[in-house]
Parts: structure tokens; C-alpha cells; sequence
């Protein structure tokens, strides 16, 4: 497999990728959890098959302290005990938010209502815009081919 364009690279992917990361500095820097945070990139990265995504996120939850066993974990967070009642409700919005085009009825107003008991409006506002925003790098990777496995912890920032 080869990389099919180099949009850092690229002038207007460049551009594109400003803005975007500029966008996620928002979600990063506000009260949502950084664990939670990872853990919903991780997971639509799972679902959506972004290798390179998964490369940086899970080495960067791990390099702020995150264990192994739950990073492992993470693709059957239903089945593991691992994750708090919050993060249940993050990645069960994160999985119905991924999947909408799957045919799936999109996002519950059961997986809505879980999430706000357990999160305020601005961590709501942050989770909703993380997850439009790995979404977006996902396919950008999956898209263009890019390839996954020299990322080191902190390298974009």
C-alpha cells in the first residue's frame, strides 16, 4: 500500500488542516475528560479503520497515562469493566455517531439521554465535536491511504 497524496503537503490540504486542527484544539482544550477524549478517538478510529489514527491516539493515551488494559480494551467496552458509566456513555454516543450512514436510525434520544446525565452542555458540545472532527481525519486517512506506525507521542503538538 502506498500513500495516494501527501495532503500536508498539499496547499489546500494544508490549509484544511490548520483549520481542522484548530477545531479539535477547541474539543482538547475543554472540560470533556482527556481520557474520554482518547478513548472516543480510539474507538471511532476502530470503527472507521484509520490506521493512522489509531497509531497516534493510542500512543498518546498511553503517554499521558493511560493503561494498557483499557486501551485494549476499548473495542469491547461493552463487555469490560474497566470504564466508568461516563465513558460508557461517551463511546455509545461516539459508536451511534460513527455509524450513521451504517443504516442504523443515527444517534438515540436513549444514547443522548445517558450522555447528559453524565456530561454538562459544554462537555456535551465538545464530545459532539470530537467526534464530527475524528471522523473528518479518518476519512481523510482512509481516503488518501495514509500509512500508520512512526508516529511518536506529542509529534503534532
Amino acid at each position: 500500500m502506498s500513500t495516494r497524496l501527501n495532503y500536508y503537503g498539499n496547499p489546500v490540504g494544508a490549509r484544511f488542516q490548520k483549520y481542522i486542527n484548530s477545531a479539535g484544539k477547541v474539543v482538547a482544550d475543554s472540560t470533556l475528560p482527556a481520557a474520554t477524549q482518547f478513548l472516543c478517538m480510539i474507538r471511532a478510529s476502530q470503527i472507521n479503520g484509520c490506521a493512522v489514527c489509531l497509531d497516534m491516539h493510542t500512543k498518546d493515551a498511553a503517554h499521558a497515562g493511560e493503561t494498557s488494559v483499557r486501551l485494549n480494551l476499548v473495542a469491547a467496552w461493552r463487555e469490560a469493566k474497566v470504564f466508568t458509566d461516563a465513558e460508557r456513555a461517551a463511546l455509545e454516543l461516539t459508536e451511534q455517531g460513527t455509524r450513521i450512514a451504517d443504516g442504523t436510525g443515527g444517534v438515540t434520544d436513549e444514547a443522548w439521554a445517558n450522555a447528559a446525565k453524565h456530561y454538562d452542555e459544554e462537555q456535551l458540545a465538545a464530545l459532539v465535536s470530537l467526534i464530527a472532527c475524528i471522523n473528518a481525519y479518518n476519512r481523510m486517512n482512509a481516503i488518501t491511504q495514509q500509512l500508520a506506525g512512526d508516529y511518536q507521542p506529542g509529534q503534532w503538538g
